[in-house]
């Protein structure tokens, strides 16, 4: 079931499914007949004659005081709504009058005994703010705020207001009977004073006027003086007020540039951040990630390096033993040949040395012709009554050849001759 409330009223429903009870100010709400209740609070503003009678002052004077003060419960604050529903929810509006007239009661009675009767009387306004802002703190507890408080009569029974009255009548009475003693007196002294001049001599008549004329125009030239006097500390006061005026405009001014400047400071410290980073982000990161690739692939490098030296250290490791293996085989296979030929030489002695040499003859010969199958070109030039040519070439290496035999003999002491004419 739907109920709807004023913007004067607030709904507390309670009840199953509503912990804590929901508070509506002003609206509708659904409710469940049976399992949920709601009740209503009044949001009206309430006018309190907050009476405090023959309340003692300061200095033990009775007085009585009226005041009208305007309360309402705060609708629009949840947390103020929540705490009068927990103190007024199922009171009446005069009930809930009646509490907070009697807060407020106490609250002026004990501020009238804390003034005096002259500042209660002479200064209405402090007072009702001294109670708007006491009775304000502790209606507010109750979930009250008070709207406004005026002081509305003070009256007391001992006639105490009413011989403050008669005593300003009576000074100001007072004030008139002595002015007007000393008007009449004043009267009577220039009425004697123009007796004795009319008595006078007639020849002081012109002193009295010519003293009367030097007086006129001493006080006329004093009264001019303070006038001229006036103008000029007026002038001088205007001159430094637009002084005051014009160096106020300047410090302004000076402060809004430093403000200016300030800004601008900031701004340009707010645009070399934002480089910074932006170098940091298209210039910075890209180089360390270049370095970084850079140096992953020199360390692969070097690792492949590593690993290939090795592998070259290893086969040169391995082939160095086979060639040694090889040489050490070859060696062998010399060392026996060089034996079988050294029995050979010991059995033959002569023959042997001759027929190794005559083997050796073709590998001279191909020795002694190898320079001239590298020659390019070859000019030959004839001194004359001999052979010219490649035939002459051909003669000399020839005659080369044939004093081979004698060298041979030379250096070895065998005759290949004389061992090839004994064989034969």
């Amino acid at each position: 079931m739907f109920y709807t409330c004023g913007p004067n009223e607030a709904m507390v429903v309670s009840g199953f499914g509503r912990s804590p009870p929901l508070m509506i100010a002003g609206g509708r709400v659904f409710v469940f007949p049976c399992f949920q209740q709601i009740q209503r609070i009044t949001l009206n503003t309430l006018t309190l004659n907050v009476k405090s009678d023959k309340v003692y002052t300061r200095y033990g004077v009775p007085i009585s005081v009226t005041g009208i003060a305007q309360v309402k419960i705060q609708g629009s604050n949840k947390d103020m709504l929540a705490t009068a529903c927990q103190m007024f929810l199922g009171k009446s509006e005069g009930q809930i009058a009646q509490i907070a007239l009697e807060t407020l009661e106490g609250h002026q009675r004990a501020i009238i005994a804390h003034l005096t009767v002259e500042e209660i009387y002479q200064d209405r306004k402090k007072f009702s703010e001294q109670v708007f802002k006491v009775a304000s703190s502790d209606l507010v507890n109750m979930g009250i705020g008070v709207v406004s408080y005026t002081l509305k009569d003070v009256h007391d029974d001992q006639e105490y207001l009413n011989s403050l009255g008669k005593a300003r009548t009576a000074q100001v009475q007072k004030d008139a009977r002595i002015g007007q003693a000393q008007y009449k007196r004043d009267a009577v002294i220039k009425e004697a004073h123009a007796m004795q001049e009319k008595v006078s001599a007639q020849y002081k008549n012109e002193i009295q006027m010519a003293k009367a004329q030097r007086d006129f125009e001493l006080k006329k030239a004093v009264y001019d003086q303070e006038v001229n006097s006036k103008k000029a500390e007026s002038e001088m006061a205007y001159q430094l007020q637009v002084a005051k005026t014009k160096q106020r405009i300047e410090e302004e001014k000076m402060q809004v540039q430093v403000v200016e400047r300030t800004q601008q400071i900031l701004l340009q410290e707010q645009e070399i951040s934002r480089r910074e980073m932006e170098l940091e982000a298209k210039v910075k990161k890209p180089a360390e990630a270049e370095r970084y690739r850079l140096e992953k692939l020199a360390e692969a490098q070097r690792l492949q390096l590593i690993m290939e030296a090795e592998a070259e250290a290893e086969a040169i490791r391995i082939k160095g033993e086979a060639e040694a293996f090889a040489v050490e085989a070859k060696g062998r296979a010399e060392a026996e040949q060089m034996a079988k030929k050294a029995e050979a030489f010991q059995q033959y002695q002569e023959g042997a040395m001759v027929d190794m040499l005559l083997e050796k003859i073709p590998l001279m010969a191909e020795e002694i012709t190898k320079p001239l199958s590298q020659t390019q070109k070859l000019t030959m030039v004839s001194s004359g009554g001999s052979e010219v040519g490649a035939a002459k070439l051909t003669a000399e290496v020839l005659d080369i050849m044939t004093r081979l035999p004698e060298t041979v003999e030379k250096l070895t002491g065998v005759s290949i001759s004389q061992v090839s004419g004994k064989r034969g």
